[in-house]
């Protein structure tokens, strides 16, 4: 069984070795840690504000991961995402 289970069918920020930061629903994940993520979509952080990026389904290989979390879905419904301003997350090094 996956450390990741108990978040299957939570809402779930991830972030990835390269630095992306993705946010969805996790639907499932397997012994590797690959993730299964609905109404996925790319957050990309600039001086200028947030873009955000619809992805859809997304499917994400488990050796990509750096950090999985849950969402607080009241903090997130009461912010709006693209007026942030940041700058983006380097590289991970390894």
């Amino acid at each position: 069984m996956s450390l990741l289970q108990p978040f299957v069918n939570l809402d779930v920020l991830v972030v990835t070795l390269d630095g992306r930061v993705l946010v969805g629903k996790l639907r499932g994940t397997d012994q590797s840690s690959n993730l299964i993520l609905e109404k996925c979509e790319e957050r990309v952080f600039s001086s200028e504000g947030t873009e955000v990026v619809p992805l859809g389904l997304f499917l994400l290989r488990g050796d990509n991961l750096c950090t999985v979390g849950e969402i607080d879905a009241e903090k997130e419904q009461s912010m709006n995402i693209e007026e942030i301003k940041a700058d983006p997350l380097s590289e991970t090094q390894l």
